[in-house]
């Protein structure tokens, strides 16, 4: 008996631990980026927020437009993958026989493993042709009042950044959510069955409102994929640092001008605004999953006392 309480007490100091130097390690990796961004930071405060100028040359640097196109190229991804990732999954744990289920659970597992270069190449190659030819083209002739769809199609642009950040962000978020959805007690489905109610009004009443928690976390690491992806959006976005409310325009995101510049960053100052970027994109990371907690502690709140309440 003393023995199995050393036992605990030793695997829950252990534990402990753990999470301490996990915290430890974000809050010296957050240091460090500071300490390295620290010319940018005195020099243009929070004046780099705000701009719009990057210019290496000149010695002027803001990173407005690469925040804008981060945050519209992930909303758009999002807003595209979203319903259909969601509907996916719920076809799969619901609704498909189970031979479908299988194979179609298997490729969904598969496209969340391949790297981003694959799909990077895929849409250099096949999809920015398509939206350059036909695409854009139609949404700009019956859609074209919108500013969203105004301009020349380019082909590469925040459309394609967002339609390849879709498919990329699509089979991780309907891969957890549909294992969220599998976990959830056969007695929740039951308990509506047994009153008459149809499989979709199961779904609806019992099923989702359950899993609620764990589908909002599948779609943060949607979320938080699609914010620190890099090779495949530097590929089709345009690279041009311009902030525009027409999709068809090139934009420029805080990882693709990471990536595109740092090698060739020779100044301390350009090079610190390039890590001052890093800053903001690991602030921008974490607000997002504190904003996602936030939501699931207040959706526990508002519906605490619920009977499907886990």
């Amino acid at each position: 008996m003393e023995q199995k309480i050393c036992n605990d007490k030793l695997f829950a100091l252990i534990i402990r631990i753990s999470a301490v130097g996990l915290l430890v390690l974000i809050f010296g990796m957050a240091l460090q980026i500071w300490r390295e961004a620290s010319l940018s930071i005195d020099r243009f405060g929070w004046s780099f927020l705000f701009s719009t100028e990057w210019n290496p040359v000149a010695g002027n640097f803001g990173a407005l437009p690469y925040i804008f196109g981060t945050l519209v190229s992930t909303f758009l991804g999002l807003l595209l993958a979203g319903p259909i990732s969601l509907g996916t999954a719920i076809f799969l744990a619901e609704f498909a026989p189970r031979r479908i289920k299988n194979t179609l659970g298997f490729l969904v597992d598969v496209l969340a493993a391949v790297p981003s270069i694959i799909y990077g190449l895929w849409a250099s190659f096949i999809l920015v042709p398509v939206l350059l030819r036909h695409v854009e083209p139609w949404l700009a002739q019956h859609l074209g009042f919108l500013p969203f769809f105004q301009g020349t199609p380019y082909g590469t642009g925040m459309l394609a950044a967002g339609i390849i950040l879709a498919v990329m962000m699509s089979p991780v978020i309907t891969a957890v959510s549909r294992e969220v959805l599998e976990i959830v007690p056969s007695s929740q489905r039951e308990a509506l069955l047994s009153m008459g109610a149809t499989r979709w009004e199961v779904v609806r009443v019992a099923v989702l409102p359950y899993a609620r928690r764990g589908i909002i976390g599948a779609f943060t690491l949607g979320i938080g994929k699609a914010i620190g992806e890099t090779l495949a959006v530097t590929m089709v976005i345009g690279n041009r640092p311009d902030i525009s409310w027409s999709l068809f325009d090139p934009a420029h995101t805080m990882t693709s001008v990471i990536i595109n510049e740092f090698t060739e960053a020779v100044d301390p100052l350009h090079l610190s605004a390039l890590i001052h970027i890093a800053l903001l994109l690991f602030l921008v990371t974490l607000l997002v999953n504190v904003l996602a907690r936030l939501m699931i502690y207040q959706i526990n709140r508002t519906n605490r006392g619920c009977s499907y309440e886990p």
